[in-house]
């Protein structure tokens, strides 16, 4: 299958090297030419240290002779730059083209999901064979070929099937889910959770508080979720679940990275300055505190996420407004 990845950052390329290793032609966009020539001369790319890519992967800062013809286009820009980045790419894409979105987050501004910033600026015939792939999933042990397994969503259950067949390998395991919406916003809220998780461990709490958030913000996560139209099961999975449990404890995780940093008393501008990848989390957690507002849906977790990266409040006040909250039932609707 020709096959471009529209995004080389470390899932992009990741994402990348698997096609290619499987046997598909892999043509790779990357804004930075330096990236671009990296990636075809040395075949390495600096968002993906110390991996080795695959001779056969091509990439170039030419979007639109990266995307013609190509029979499928996964998008893995960060979530605020999906909108312009596929606009640019719209013309150049065939009719019955496969859409994969691999970007997990909301824009800000008008809250919108990827499945649906891809619906207003794709082709009605591109949108419709549109699917999103998301789950537990470090760029770095995808690239070096660690067991993974993942989930795929599309509201059509054949083009999910499609992409599926596409990606899936002896290490990587690929599911197919219908509910778009809740895979969409499982990939995004989770990195809300996961600053919360690395704040708690930056100011030197244990396993109960990270237990706590986990549970507590999965909770909540699903609250929004089911609010928004999404399918409760959809939560306890991949996209869920095991995207959570992911982030918020592995020592890969950007978002966890960032919290960490703040619970030990950085600031976030020199946190995100010292930065090569994007911390979707940062940006999400607007977007979480909007939407939670617009739905009337309780988010604790997220509402002292938001007021810790926006708003400037310390971790630990945060943590002990968490904890002096009315006491309540364990509630999950």
């Amino acid at each position: 299958m020709r096959t471009a990845v529209v995004g080389a950052g470390g899932w992009g390329t990741a994402l990348a090297s698997l096609l290619t290793r499987k046997g598909h032609d892999v043509t790779l966009w990357s804004y930075e030419e330096d990236v671009a020539r990296s990636i075809n001369g040395e075949h390495r790319n600096v968002y993906l240290e110390g991996v080795t890519l695959p001779a056969g992967l091509r990439a170039t800062p030419d979007l639109g002779a990266a995307v013609t013809d190509a029979e499928m286009v996964v998008s893995v820009s960060p979530s605020q730059f999906v909108r312009p980045v596929m606009a640019r790419a719209a013309p150049h894409l065939r009719p019955d083209v496969l859409v994969v979105s691999a970007s997990k987050g909301i824009e800000l501004g008008t809250w919108r999901r990827m499945d649906e910033i891809l619906a207003d600026v794709l082709p009605a015939s591109a949108a419709r064979s549109f699917s999103a792939l998301s789950g537990p999933s470090f760029a770095a042990e995808v690239a070096r070929e660690m067991p993974t397994a993942v989930v795929v969503g599309s509201r059509v259950e054949e083009v999910a099937v499609r992409v599926q067949e596409a990606f899936q390998t002896g290490f990587f395991r690929v599911y197919t889910n219908t509910d778009v919406v809740g895979v969409e916003l499982a990939g995004a809220l989770k990195n809300v959770v996961a600053l919360a998780a690395g704040m708690a461990a930056g100011i030197g709490f244990g396993h109960n508080t990270l237990a706590a958030l986990i549970t507590r913000g999965l909770a909540e996560i699903t609250r929004l979720g089911l609010a928004l139209g999404a399918e409760r099961a959809t939560f306890s999975g991949l996209a869920g679940m095991g995207d959570l449990v992911l982030t918020c404890t592995g020592s890969l995780s950007r978002n966890r990275t960032v919290g960490y940093r703040l619970g030990r008393g950085e600031s976030l501008p020199e946190i995100l300055a010292d930065m090569t990848a994007v911390a979707e989390g940062v940006k999400t957690a607007e977007a979480v505190h909007e939407l939670a507002a617009r739905h009337g849906v309780e988010m604790p977790i997220s509402e002292q996420v938001y007021a810790i990266v926006h708003e400037g409040r310390s971790p630990a006040q945060a943590l002990r407004t968490l904890m002096l909250r009315d006491p309540k039932p364990e509630e999950w609707q």
